[in-house]
């Protein structure tokens, strides 16, 4: 099991502060909700968390220590930020089995992937052709080819339609239930609402709150009023 852990991280980005002491802690069998804004800095974070980018101040640690010194990270930690990254003139197929013979992941551990991702039958077909849905997908079989105990995803569901939603949202709950860590940012709140079970409000590059979600949207009736009451409407 592995706990995601981000203390008092300062960051900052041509002279301005995008993150202002952020802290939190994901947990395993929990799917944990980063959640702000488009520009309150869930992604700075996430790439100080992947060992993307140096914090200014504070510390991110994977299982107790920093990405760069994890032992094996592809069994530690998958992770989707910019969707599939593969090359559109690539297989899915292909584009899996470059990344697990780069890991020293078995061959076979492709098909298993992406039989779990639904893209059994797509597999053959060049990425060039896929759907937005189908592109999510593949990045998130490339996430799990190391069979990692945690998942950091930045926005998973945005562009998807309803199916893809539920899939992923099924997905989810599933992977935390069996024991992983998973750590989702959104700035969708009413979907977000619908698949985690604690919350990290990001505003402004400051936590405006952290707890379960039942704590967190407490008398406001829904995670969206709590979130405007929370930040006082934040950006939107």
């Amino acid at each position: 099991m592995v706990e995601l852990e981000v203390r008092d991280v300062v960051k900052r980005h041509r002279g301005r502060e995008v993150l202002r002491g952020v802290s939190f802690t994901a947990r395993p069998g929990r799917v944990t909700g980063f959640l702000g804004p488009n520009g309150a800095g869930k992604s700075s974070t996430l790439r100080v968390l992947l060992g993307l980018d140096r914090p200014d101040a504070g510390r991110a640690l994977v299982d107790g220590v920093p990405f760069a010194r994890l032992s094996d990270p592809v069994r530690t930690i998958g992770s989707v930020l910019d969707g599939s990254g593969a090359h559109r003139s690539r297989t899915g197929r292909a584009h899996l089995g470059w990344i697990a013979a780069a890991a020293g992941v078995p061959r076979r551990r492709v098909d298993e992937v992406l039989d779990l991702v639904g893209l059994h039958d797509a597999g053959r077909r060049r990425v060039g052709g896929y759907s937005l849905g189908m592109g999510r997908r593949l990045g998130l079989a490339a996430a799990l080819l190391g069979e990692p105990a945690a998942l950091v995803l930045d926005e998973p569901v945005n562009g998807l339609d309803p199916e893809g939603i539920r899939w992923i949202r099924t997905f989810l709950r599933e992977y935390a239930d069996a024991g992983h860590t998973v750590l989702l940012s959104s700035h969708l709140m009413s979907e977000a609402a619908e698949t985690v079970d604690d919350v990290v409000i990001l505003d402004q590059g400051r936590i405006a709150a952290t707890g379960s979600l039942a704590e967190v949207t407490g008398s406001h009736g829904t995670l969206e009023n709590a979130f405007f009451s929370l930040t006082g409407g934040g950006a939107r």
